[in-house]
């Protein structure tokens, strides 16, 4: 699976235990995945009920058009509230995928894997696809895919074995705030006691080839200096490769998605790379020059990752392809 094949540029929490905020998620603008929350934002005497109202909530006849990945922050496995939440929400009829809080070990996800195989066995075969084709529940639907938190070191020193875990994982999230509780560290405005997480975290992800890497929540969300603070943010993480950010409030989900969709420009560099590569390469040239800058296999790599995203991301691709169809490699 490629690092760009599923587009995770916003997650945004929502309460589970709230019907307002549950309803109101489905007349937000679109927006890449929201993540029902059971976890922090419900209190342990609400649980239960939460889990109830997510279950009817997410079992409507009619998917939400607005929302294109549907997921629910389960508690953390060492809780012992993941196998009630579990049981529970994998009953709904839209749902795509399981956040899992307080990624200690590999363990933690092996018994998620567990669950999803005992219970909803026609989507989870051995190798993370759909395992059969027959009739049944949840017949012809993917598997639901898995997104771990890291929130601790001792976390980030079981990267590797965490991201070999499940065939069904699918992404890494960091959560600073657990994680600087955990190293007794102050989050400050550089973010910079946080780098070696951050960075251990996308780095591992690319070496297992997990598809979605998602950055800390920005806690201002309110005025100018929140948006400011916001898309500081978030350019900070792109750069370090992350390629989405959790958002915990609606506000954020447009400025995030437009920051982790490739701009304008990036896109029109990127289609004139692809076009002038295919000229080349008809022509045995495997490193050539573009606006007096050489282009070899890293660029042009690069280039058509960008293509693909964009193309997720809604831009007209082929119209820029017309466009720049007699761009030529110099």
């Amino acid at each position: 699976m490629s690092t760009s094949s599923i587009l995770r540029r916003a997650l945004l929490y929502v309460p589970a235990s709230s019907p307002k905020f549950l309803q109101k998620s489905l007349s937000l603008p679109p927006l890449d995945t929201v993540s029902y929350d059971l976890e922090d934002s419900v209190t342990p005497s609400q649980k239960p009920l939460a889990r109830k109202a997510l279950l009817e909530f997410l079992s409507t006849p009619t998917r939400p058009t607005n929302i294109s990945e549907l997921s629910v922050r389960i508690n953390a496995v060492s809780s012992g509230l993941a196998l009630d939440d579990l049981t529970t929400v994998l009953q709904a009829k839209h749902l795509d995928a399981i956040v899992v809080p307080k990624v200690n070990k590999a363990a933690d996800l092996r018994f998620v894997t567990d669950v999803l195989r005992h219970q909803l066995p026609s989507r989870h075969g051995s190798n993370g696809k759909v395992a059969s084709k027959g009739k049944g529940e949840g017949e012809g639907q993917d598997p639901i895919k898995i997104i771990a938190l890291i929130e601790s070191a001792e976390a980030i020193m079981n990267l590797p074995s965490i991201c070999a875990a499940s065939p069904y994982l699918s992404g890494l999230i960091f959560a600073a705030e657990d994680f600087a509780l955990d190293l007794s560290l102050t989050r400050s405005p550089s973010l910079t006691e946080f780098l070696y997480a951050r960075s251990a975290i996308v780095t591992a992800a690319r070496a297992y080839n997990l598809p979605s890497t998602i950055d800390l929540v920005c806690t201002s969300f309110r005025g100018e200096e929140g948006k400011r603070r916001l898309q500081e943010e978030c350019e900070q993480g792109r750069g370090l490769g992350f390629n989405g950010k959790q958002c915990i409030h609606p506000s954020q989900v447009e400025g995030v998605q437009r920051a982790f969709a490739p701009g304008e420009k990036e896109v029109e560099w990127a289609v004139r790379v692809v076009v002038a590569d295919g000229k080349a390469d008809g022509e045995g040239r495997g490193a050539w020059t573009m606006d007096g800058k050489m282009i070899d296999v890293p660029v042009v790599g690069k280039a058509r990752s960008v293509v693909e995203r964009a193309e997720r991301c809604g831009f007209d691709v082929e119209a820029l392809r017309e466009k720049w169809k007699g761009q030529e490699p110099e």
